[in-house]
């Protein structure tokens, strides 16, 4: 008798291995892999190991409360599912299946412009779910203004710029496999190299949807966003995966938040695989907290339901996290709750799973 999701898999990690065993080599690096040294991903995974939890005791913790909104949409955790290209190579639905997965759970999803069935097919799976459209630009402002209106027409709840891609990024692990993946060298990427604020402002006054930045790294970008009148400040160094020597997300987080100073909405990804993760950043300021390479675990080792999974565990994690603070609720989550401190593991990929508890065979 087949085992269900829920029995399959009982630990994150499981569902890491589920995914290893079922893409192939190139898809798996794809996945996994960073840009040049991979610096800039380890990065984000020590940055989240250097923060330390301060729990405080005697805290009426019977009832804890997870949920929270975004752009006047309920989300049943404060995790979003990253925009993520090609998912149709790990799933045939690819976008859709996301789409299903938000919408059975209650959670939201960006969908990458590159990633199929494309934009319409995939808000007809997403329901009521948060759901946010992710371009980027490979074609002048008719090309950019065709995006924004179908977007509109088929309800997405706001329309995000990824900015940090002005030229595609040396990855190491395709290249040495000569393994050439054809977005890599899309025509149209002069377009986003040209992209400047001054075509953000005019498709600011142009079209009434909530804005997001996505790939903003220091104070001095967020404070130009906010200017800018954008209304989700999104950081990022694209999973590692862009520029390398990068910051980790969580070192930039406080100063973003210091910078946007409650004026927009603060999401952030790079790293993030754990409930205790998403606490983290809840305290430290971010609205929200996205994820990708682990939600793309669940869609690779079982479709929707696999993504369902990941979420769950999430919850769990985060469930747990928030009554062993000592903190019943994300909304109360602050900076009293977390302090600086050396990180124990080492960093990779990878590494916010237990080596010790079936280790994954596959750090790199």
């Amino acid at each position: 008798m087949e085992q269900s999701v829920e029995a399959r898999f009982q630990t994150l990690h499981e569902i890491v291995r589920a995914a290893h065993a079922n893409l192939n080599r190139n898809v798996w690096d794809y996945l996994i892999g960073g840009s040049e040294t991979e610096t800039s991903l380890a990065r984000n995974r020590q940055a989240i190991d250097s923060i330390g939890f301060r729990p405080r005791v005697l805290c009426d913790v019977s009832k804890i409360e997870t949920r929270t909104t975004l752009f006047g949409k309920p989300l049943r955790i404060p995790v979003l599912l990253a925009p993520v290209g090609s998912l149709e190579s790990f799933e045939p639905g690819g976008g859709g299946t996301v789409a299903e997965a938000a919408a059975i759970f209650g959670n939201g999803m960006l969908l990458s412009s590159v990633s199929e069935p494309g934009l319409e097919a995939t808000a007809a799976k997403a329901g009521k779910a948060l759901k946010i459209f992710q371009l980027y630009v490979r074609g002048d402002e008719h090309f950019v203004e065709d995006y924004f209106r179908r977007a509109m027409d088929n309800g997405y709840d706001a329309f995000c710029f990824t900015v940090d891609t002005a030229h595609y990024s040396r990855r190491e692990r395709d290249t040495a496999k000569r393994y050439n993946r054809a977005r890599a060298g899309a025509p149209g990427r002069d377009f986003q190299a040209k992209l400047t604020w001054r075509d953000i402002d005019r498709y600011r006054a142009k079209f009434k949807i909530p804005f997001i930045l996505k790939g903003i790294a220091t104070a001095e970008d967020a404070s130009l966003a906010v200017e800018h009148g954008i209304d989700a400040v999104y950081v990022s160094n694209h999973g590692g995966r862009q520029l390398d020597h990068c910051l980790g997300s969580m070192e930039v987080l406080p100063e973003v938040v210091e910078a946007v100073n409650g004026r927009a909405k603060v999401i952030i990804d790079g790293g993030f695989y754990r409930g205790t993760d998403v606490v983290k950043a809840i305290a430290m300021g971010a609205d929200v907290v996205s994820c990708g390479r682990l939600y793309v675990y669940g869609l690779a080792a079982a479709g929707a339901p696999g993504i369902v999974r990941v979420l769950e565990i999430l919850e769990d994690e985060i469930t747990i996290c928030l009554a062993l603070l000592g903190c019943p609720s994300v909304s109360g989550l602050n900076k009293s709750y977390v302090q600086r401190t050396s990180h124990v593991m080492p960093a990779h990929v990878h590494s916010a799973f237990n080596p010790l508890l079936d280790p994954l065979p596959f750090r790199y």
